[in-house]
């Protein structure tokens, strides 16, 4: 889907485990499943703390201003990165409130973090390095950020009052065929296993995964209104597809997750697929669309569910959860609890077989909305 220019490909930038449940034992807490309604109306951040990492990118401008906007009486929210003057332009824009907090740290230092969690009850966890191709070409910087810096929100979590983590992950952690991808799945791996070593505490982690966010920083959309001018739209492969999410959405999934987890879960919600091309249409018409060929890692349909997923992935109305393999819930005491029902054997979600795919017009619409209200073609 990405031109193959220097394209960002998304938006951006452990404890004792003799306490801890097995699979087989009953719930540790005789907990109540939550109500996993289609809103999150029981949500109430007022008086409440949250800290967010990588705070400063797309997504994290996006939800703390929602939080601001819908719980004003927060008591702390927290906005961890690692770039000053990112924070320093958050800051001008948001203006003065006695909430915010401005943390300058990073994810790969865990006494930074758990000085950082101390007194925060909720962590959503957006800090990842995403480029697929400088993943490729420096691996290890995307295992220390993306892996072993996840291992050290789980750490720090466990280490101190937390009661609530949502951890974002990507359509490119299901099947990974780059290492972006395959940090980001031992990342949600590291996250729905964390629930089976945090011992008595009330402590769930969950997994928030989505696909390419709608005229994010480094989607391909601010690339192709610039390329426009030049008369040719560069197109990887004429028959790619990608899932489509905004940013408001996104924002939404992540608040309902924290509501309505159980722990382990990787929440996947429904939503269109979009054609490059149709995209490639919808902003640029009388372009030339010139195919360029996949770049390495690249495919040409993503999925957010396997096929070998299935067995553990029920239907939750407008999202999906696939269900840990070990957890102190059955399949059935889960769907029993929140109403879900259990997917066919082999289903997979992927973006060229959904059931929805978003017209040349409603990408524009779209546009319109989240990206530039004063786009034209």
């Amino acid at each position: 889907m990405k031109p193959s220019g220097p394209v960002r490909e998304d938006e951006e930038d452990v404890g004792d485990t003799a306490n801890a449940p097995s699979a087989n034992e009953a719930k540790a807490d005789n907990r109540p499943m939550t109500d996993q309604s289609l809103t999150h109306s029981g949500l109430d951040l007022n008086d409440r703390s949250l800290l967010i990492t990588g705070g400063t990118g797309s997504f994290g401008q996006a939800f703390v201003r929602t939080i601001l906007d819908r719980w004003p009486r927060i008591r702390r929210l927290v906005i961890l990165s690692r770039d000053e003057l990112k924070q320093y332009e958050m800051q001008l824009a948001l203006g003065k409130h006695p909430a915010l907090r401005f943390f300058l740290g990073n994810v790969r230092d865990p006494l930074r973090l758990r000085r950082a969690f101390e007194g925060v009850e909720h962590v959503v966890h957006a800090a990842a390095l995403k480029q697929v191709p400088a993943a490729e070409y420096n691996p290890f910087e995307f295992v220390q950020t993306n892996v072993l810096g996840a291992q050290n929100v789980i750490e720090a979590c466990l280490d101190t009052e937390v009661r609530r983590v949502v951890a974002l992950s990507t359509d490119k952690a299901a099947a990974p065929v780059n290492l972006y991808g395959a940090t980001k799945l031992c990342s949600d791996r590291l996250f729905t296993a964390a629930n089976n070593i945090r011992g008595p505490r009330d402590l769930r982690f969950s997994v928030v995964r989505y696909g390419n966010v709608l005229g994010s920083r480094g989607s391909v959309v601010p690339y192709f209104l610039k390329e426009r001018a030049k008369g040719v739209l560069p197109i990887t492969h004429p028959d790619m597809t990608r899932f489509n999410i905004t940013l408001s959405e996104g924002v939404e999934m992540v608040l309902w997750a924290l509501e309505a987890m159980e722990g382990g879960e990787v929440f996947v919600p429904k939503i269109p697929s979009y054609r490059i091309t149709d995209l490639a249409t919808a902003i640029a018409p009388k372009c030339e669309q010139k195919v360029v060929g996949i770049r390495p890692g690249e495919k040409v349909h993503e999925e957010m569910i396997t096929a070998s997923d299935s067995l553990n992935t029920v239907d939750l109305g407008p999202r999906f959860a696939i269900l840990p393999h070990a957890a102190d819930y059955s399949k059935g005491e889960y769907c029993r609890g929140t109403g879900s029902q259990p997917v066919p054997n082999g289903f997979a979600y992927n973006s060229g077989a959904n059931d929805e795919f978003l017209s040349v017009g409603e990408i524009r619409s779209l546009l319109r909305e989240h990206v530039d209200p004063n786009f034209e073609v």
